[in-house]
């Protein structure tokens, strides 16, 4: 099969048939940071409030339980402090963690981002911790689990790292359950430069490890999105015993997967498939008693995820934070959802060369589902921009 797409005519790969899985990975805790499908015939312009379509969201969720993948949601893949405005947030919460019944245990199956969006005019210690703390409430009344994302206010108020400290103290006395704590990198907001009290990374790192090792038994994870390698295994190597380092690196993540990070990964909605056959890959490695058996199961991990490595890499190009237009454009050429539209205007983000080289990468990675499909839509794409 053909397409002509800027750049020269392009021939697909032969399809690949991903296995079905049977429950979640045992060597590893995964989740998927997952988007949310704005309604086409809404009125999604920029600054609009997000008009979501609730049951192509639900569905996708559904689609990645399906491969044994937890969800992360209303993280920064939702388009938070990017058009998914606080009512909407409260919504997909509620309404992901009631699906997530339909498979069983909520808090196992969906954590959801706590922050304090909604509240951007918050000038003080005491009013974001307030704001977090009604987001905290929201997610933990479903049922879900947590996790505590960073703030824009925070990081625009604080003035060193005693002034964290203190907010999340009071919000670990807060949760009933073990939390996730998201350190969100400024590629993927500038808005965070200097969060934990330091533009320098080793003394923000300093000040993170501080406030984990203070609350170590009320912290189930961090979320780390630096795009840093030998940072996170540094910092996974030096949390204390329990504390999973979830690793948030969308370029360098078969590595740290295999070196024993944990994952919560915006590129994992777009390539689950791969993702799940990996991971079984890495659960048998794990298992295997033979040396030999080892190695060639780890081969087959490395195999199966080396090709998803370049397409994610285009994925999260600069600027890093239109991510999620790559994710959401593959998500309609897999038939996810009906059209290319985003709330907040954001199908707008990446142009139309970028996103004809996320359909060639994700084809050579065998990660277009259908490609009758695929190729039909990516016409029509090219159509409308005069191609």
């Amino acid at each position: 099969m053909n397409i002509d797409l800027p750049g020269g005519a392009y021939t697909l790969r032969e399809p690949v048939t991903w296995p079905s899985v049977e429950g979640p990975a045992t060597s590893r805790v995964v989740y998927a940071a997952a988007h949310v499908v704005a309604d086409p015939l809404g009125d999604n312009t920029p600054g609009s409030p997000a008009a979501v379509d609730w049951d192509a969201t639900l569905r996708f969720r559904r689609h990645l339980w399906s491969y044994g993948l937890r969800v992360a949601d209303a993280m920064d893949t939702a388009q938070r402090n990017m058009g998914l405005d606080w009512a909407a947030t409260r919504e997909l919460i509620r309404r992901s963690a009631a699906e997530a019944r339909a498979f069983g245990d909520p808090a196992e199956l969906v954590a959801c981002g706590a922050g304090t969006d909604h509240a951007p005019e918050a000038a003080d210690l005491d009013a974001i911790t307030a704001a977090y703390a009604e987001q905290l409430e929201t997610v933990q009344s479903t049922g879900a689990g947590i996790i505590i994302m960073a703030s824009r206010q925070l990081a625009r108020v604080a003035r060193g790292p005693k002034d964290y400290h203190q907010v999340y103290g009071k919000l670990f006395g807060l949760a009933d359950r073990p939390v996730i704590l998201h350190w969100l990198g400024e590629m993927f907001d500038p808005q965070l430069a200097g969060y934990w009290g330091s533009r320098a990374v080793p003394a923000a790192t300093e000040a993170f490890l501080e406030l984990i090792h203070a609350h170590a038994p009320l912290v189930d994870g961090v979320k780390v999105s630096l795009l840093d390698e030998e940072h996170e295994v540094g910092l996974r190597a030096a949390l204390p015993a329990g504390v999973r380092l979830y690793t948030g690196d969308d370029f360098n993540y078969p590595s740290l997967i295999r070196s024993g990070s944990h994952a919560l990964l915006g590129i994992f909605d777009a390539i689950a498939p791969a993702a799940a056959a990996a991971l079984r890959a890495l659960d048998s490695a794990e298992a295997a008693g033979d040396e030999a058996d080892r190695d060639r199961l780890l081969a087959a991990y490395d195999e199966i995820l080396a090709p998803t490595v370049p397409l994610s890499r285009k994925i999260f190009e600069t600027p890093t934070y239109n991510y999620k237009t790559g994710i959401v454009f593959l998500a309609w050429l897999n038939g996810h959802q009906d059209a290319f539209a985003m709330v907040n205007g954001a199908q707008s983000a990446r142009s139309l060369t970028h996103l004809a080289e996320v359909f060639r990468l994700a084809d050579q990675a065998g990660l277009l589902a259908d490609q009758e499909l695929a190729v039909h839509r990516m016409k029509a794409l090219l159509a409308v921009h005069g191609r």
